[in-house]
């Protein structure tokens, strides 16, 4: 077992309160009291472990002898079979990492000169972490949610994320006043299904993206705020299609073409074969 990174003599073993501990992180209450989420998978882990505090590390020898120089307040080694007692995948790797929740600041000027995202109420953890890993592939730094967005440290937004919440921010705070805060300072965009042809709108290298809940769009209170109305038009018009887009489809669409429109192409990145 290893403490504090140091190799012990003695067989890893999770005590009874680590697992209590590690288990009550799948719930938003478990994450409140203690201040800590769960990141768990091989790539995961490497791709956040620099990125966040490091209170407890879990991972089997084949994982700890990959990575000699990793540390964590807490380092256990531990069985393949035991670290599976407490994953919350279905096929369970190597490695799992608890990290303490950082504490993330907005300023309005962070969200000048730049492309940001704001969700009103986005409920479905898969659509969250989706949509942050879209918002780390575009190159968009901060995300403004409601309070009723689904949480970031959630287990499957973390695991749908992979690994893009080491560069993206979250910010919960509610969108009504801080719409009101920013005034006419910072453009506003809004996909709504009267709203105007994306591709035939002008848009801004700079200014906020919103995207509605999954069944209901834009909340009605923000609307008013909403200058720029977009449209993602289906093909060919006027064709009986479906009702709308998931929202994390219709996200990557309208910040693709905020991308192609403003950087003449230069900032999209093309997939691995």
């Amino acid at each position: 077992m290893y403490l504090c990174g140091k190799l012990q003599d003695i067989p890893g073993m999770l005590s009874r309160n680590q697992i209590k501990f590690i288990q009550s992180l799948a719930r938003k209450k478990g994450r409140a009291e203690h201040g800590c989420f769960v990141a768990e998978g091989n790539k995961l882990v490497e791709d956040t472990l620099s990125a966040f505090e490091c209170h407890m590390l879990i991972a089997t020898p084949r994982w700890w002898q990959q990575h000699p120089a990793a540390s964590a307040a807490i380092a256990v080694e531990v069985s393949h079979d035991e670290l599976a007692r407490v994953s919350q995948l279905t096929t369970p790797q190597d490695v799992i990492a608890v990290y303490r929740i950082p504490q993330q600041q907005l300023c309005r000027e962070q969200l000048y000169n730049t492309l940001s995202l704001m969700l009103d109420t986005v409920q479905d953890p898969g659509n969250l972490g989706t949509i942050i890993r879209i918002a780390d592939w575009m190159g968009i730094n901060h995300i403004i949610c409601s309070p009723e967005t689904a949480d970031v440290y959630n287990p499957k937004v973390v695991q749908a994320s992979m690994g893009a919440l080491a560069r993206v921010a979250l910010h919960y705070t509610p969108l009504q006043p801080f719409l009101e805060s920013i005034g006419n300072d910072i453009p506003l965009y809004g996909t709504f299904l009267d709203g105007d042809n994306i591709y035939d709108m002008p848009l801004t290298s700079h200014g906020i993206i919103v995207m509605g809940n999954e069944g209901n769009g834009i909340s009605s209170a923000l609307e008013p705020y909403i200058k720029h109305r977009l449209y993602i038009p289906n093909y060919p018009p006027g064709a009986v299609t479906s009702e709308s887009l998931n929202v994390a489809v219709a996200t990557a669409i309208t910040c693709a073409e905020f991308r192609r429109r403003t950087c003449g192409g230069t900032s999209i990145r093309t997939s691995k074969p």
